[in-house]
């Protein structure tokens, strides 16, 4: 038996070493972790169970009998977050460059399946050189295979794509697939062409960095959510990340107890906003001061900068958070912002949890640009994820809410389950001067008039009672006990059940 059992060690030491210690070395010199490196620091110690360590590729073609190597360039299996389930795939660039083949998607599919079946988050780290092309149509229909399974599993469990070296070509459309797609700076890249054939093409020349790097798909595109400076950094903030999400589309998020009391005051929020209504503040400042511990998880930071996204937790328990930022474009919505934020409301109802709105909003951006990039269709994916959303929807209007924007803010009117405003909001079609220089155009002249005018007009519609009279406002609060009435607002929403008509689906303006 020894001898057998010697055989299985010496078999399981070669899977292990992937490429070889020259392309690991190399691995090493591009300041990136191995593939097996990478599942050490992301999973708990001790708790990844491997499947499909001996899997090798079954080409004959161009001497691709002679090449084998265990594992095929991919490791997958198991393991657990903070003791929670989750399933793995970490493609290994020291074998082939990482590239796809048959038996290489086969592995990631069956990970795939097997998350489906017992309801637990797949994270696949993607550092690959494309398709096997010494197999051909083969490794294409490996890519499509896990396409496949990429929107099967969509609202079902949580996808999340790690990429932390190159991803190219087809393969790109997985990770594009999934809820969210963190990146390396200076290390990670995607793109559907390279720089080679876009010089051939269009003769532009541009470098990997420049046309699909890290902070390029941050800042720009918004393909990704978040970019760190290096492996270790990102794996660690992935632990942070899964924390905040459940297994699954029918379990709740976790619970994580808190010392931060539901009742805190935060006194300090009562001079947040600027008497001035032109003037900006940062409304992190406010997401930060009321929720628990100020531990706040913001997504795509870079990208759409008028709109903040993330997730944080209330009484413990997960919340995500949707917020003008006054700071960036007045805190207009845009094509960018509209598109950022829908994606997330609908990730969040898919997955169970409560959506928290902050709202200071003085209409959609205006501009040629806009209406020829289509604000229209883009604005109302925004208006259909809030509409569409059955989970608890606590919004809170902090100073400005005009027109349809204040619709679309996951108002009361969309199914919003508890509204409030503060003392100093405005909610009214449109800014006061401009109303008033619309109604009373005649006066344009006289500015006496047109200054008292917009005053009278300021107290009669540019404030939150009016709203509050017709019960779209549910109340007026004070701002320091903002957090105090969000949390009994959850709480009371906690066992909330709705649901929307029998359809196949619905058809979202894309």
């Amino acid at each position: 038996m020894q001898h057998i059992l010697d055989e299985l060690e010496k078999r399981r030491h070669q899977a292990r070493m992937g490429g070889g210690e020259k392309r690991i070395e190399a691995q090493h010199a591009k300041g990136k972790l191995t593939a097996r490196e990478r599942l050490e620091v992301l999973l708990d110690p001790g708790s990844f169970e491997e499947y499909d360590m001996f899997v090798e590729h079954r080409t004959i073609d161009f001497g691709m009998d002679k090449q084998k190597i265990p594992g095929d360039g991919v490791v997958t299996g198991h393991g657990t977050v903070n003791g929670r389930l989750i399933f793995v795939f970490s493609q290994d660039f020291t074998v082939f460059g990482g590239a796809l083949s048959e038996a290489h998607a086969e592995k990631i599919c069956k990970i795939m399946d097997r998350a489906m079946t017992v309801g637990a988050p797949v994270i696949g780290i993607n550092d690959s050189g494309g398709a096997r092309i010494q197999e051909g149509v083969n490794s294409l229909a490996g890519y499509a295979d896990v396409f496949l399974r990429n929107v099967m599993a969509s609202g079902v469990v949580p996808q999340i794509s790690m990429v932390m070296g190159p991803c190219a070509g087809g393969a790109v459309y997985s990770p594009a697939m999934t809820d969210y797609i963190f990146m390396v700076k200076d290390s990670s890249y995607m793109f559907v062409t390279g720089p080679d054939v876009v010089k051939t093409v269009t003769h532009e020349t541009v470098t990997q960095e420049e046309l699909g790097g890290a902070v390029t798909h941050t800042s720009r595109s918004g393909v990704a959510d978040m970019a760190f400076e290096n492996d270790v950094e990102a794996l660690l903030q992935l632990r942070r990340f899964i924390d905040f999400l459940p297994l699954n589309n029918k379990e709740k998020p976790p619970t994580r107890p808190t010392a931060d009391r539901f009742d805190r005051d935060e006194m300090s929020l009562d001079s947040l906003v600027p008497s001035n209504p032109n003037k900006p503040y940062d409304i992190k400042e406010l997401i930060t001061k009321i929720v628990d511990e100020g531990d706040f998880f913001e997504l795509q930071p870079e990208y759409a900068g008028n709109i903040v996204i993330g997730l944080g937790r209330m009484m413990g328990e997960t919340v995500g958070i949707v917020a003008n930022q006054p700071m960036v474009l007045a805190g207009c919505l845009d094509i960018d912002s509209s598109r950022k934020a829908a994606r997330f409301v609908r990730f969040c109802d898919a997955f169970n949890i409560p959506i928290l709105t902050f709202v200071d909003v003085p209409g959609f951006l205006p501009g040629t640009a806009q209406e020829y990039g289509a604000i229209i269709k883009h604005g109302a994916k925004l208006l259909y994820a809030y509409a569409e959303a059955t989970v608890p929807k606590v919004t809170v209007i902090t100073r400005k809410a005009y027109g349809g924007a204040y619709d679309v803010m996951s108002s009361k009117h969309l199914r919003g389950d508890v509204n409030y405003a503060w003392p100093g909001a405005e909610i009214a079609v449109m800014g006061a001067k401009g109303a008033v220089e619309i109604i009373f155009r005649s006066d344009i002249g006289d500015a006496d008039k047109i200054a008292k005018r917009t005053e009278e007009y300021r107290e009669k519609f540019a404030n939150p009672f009016v709203a509050a009279n017709r019960g779209f406002i549910d109340d007026v609060i004070k701002p320091h006990g903002t957090r105090r009435r969000i949390c009994q607002s959850l709480a009371m929403l906690r066992n909330k059940k709705q649901e929307n008509p029998w359809r196949k689906h619905g058809n979202i303006p894309l």
